[in-house]
């Protein structure tokens, strides 16, 4: 089984005639509203690609709430480890330009306050994979503290950093790094926390006791170290709509080639097809018609 643990939003995605600058104003063209949360995006997509899937979160007893459950139930994603408490649902409001790229303001709501003893210790016990992702942390530390202390209870964890622990500093999440054993940022993530090009900062990374580091390089495809091998993975052609959730597709696309004993350069694959449909559409986990046949 494969346990996400991060945060659960509704994503609010504003189609804008363009981002706009401080002080200058722009237009929406249209407005969709579709779940999302980086972890838990990637764990709808395993779980819609048949993968056996459960979920360590928090939604609040909002209608917000009950979508983000509604769609995970469908899913098939274990449930149990979801927690329902009184107060916001996480919300993500996602503008989207015309050329596909965004801009996020995250309201966290109630995903920050997940404390340790809170965590349902058979879905951890079970988890052949536990996948990590970030937390805002505007109000409460809680969750961050829950995953560190979980990621040294768990053989396997892969380890999507995202901006938010990025901006922490490598000193804060030292802790989760080094008991990390996929380690999957982006390119300007990498850069920024090791201060070096994403091919040395994945080296560094290494000495830290991680197995594979994969860097996601976008239009690029992905770049993956594991011990003294590297490979780079040419991207596939797509038409972009929408980058939302392109990352935690292509972690969906990685894990599952992984959970399947796939080779580390077939993961890379499954990683950067899995993305490239996803953006082909708007919203974050519009999984349902990728054929996972077509990579060879």
């Amino acid at each position: 089984m494969i346990v996400g643990f991060g945060a659960l939003n509704l994503d609010i995605i504003l189609k804008v005639e363009r981002i706009p600058n401080p002080g200058e104003e722009s237009f929406v063209i249209d407005i969709e509203y579709h779940p999302g949360g980086s972890a838990a995006n990637t764990i709808a997509g395993l779980a819609t690609m048949g993968v056996e899937c459960a979920f360590i979160g928090k939604v609040g007893d909002d209608n917000y709430g009950k979508i983000l459950l509604k769609d995970f139930e469908k899913r098939g994603v274990e449930l149990s480890g979801v927690k329902i408490e009184k107060g916001r649902s996480g919300v993500a409001m996602i503008f989207v330009d015309r050329s596909g790229e965004r801009a996020i303001l995250v309201d966290p709501g109630v995903n920050d306050t997940i404390k340790y003893d809170e965590v349902k210790r058979e879905i951890v016990e079970n988890a052949k994979i536990i996948h990590l992702t970030s937390f805002i942390c505007k109000n409460s530390e809680d969750s961050f503290k829950s995953q560190k202390r979980i990621a040294k209870e768990v053989e396997i964890v892969s380890f999507d950093p995202g901006m938010p622990y990025i901006n922490r500093g490598l000193e804060e999440i030292e802790e989760i790094i080094s008991n990390t054993t996929i380690f999957m940022p982006n390119k300007q993530e990498i850069e920024m926390l090791i201060g070096e090009r994403y091919d040395v900062a994945s080296r560094e990374v290494a000495r830290l006791g991680v197995e594979i580091v994969v860097v996601k390089l976008g239009e690029n495809g992905c770049y993956i170290l594991k011990g003294n091998e590297e490979f780079r993975v040419q991207p596939f052609n797509t038409k972009v709509v929408d980058t939302t959730g392109a990352g935690d597709a292509f972690n969906a696309g990685f894990l599952y080639a992984w959970y399947h004993g796939k080779s580390i350069e077939a993961c890379g694959k499954f990683g950067n097809y899995v993305a490239s449909k996803i953006i082909e559409r708007v919203g974050a986990r519009g999984y349902e018609n990728i054929d996972l046949k077509k990579i060879v």
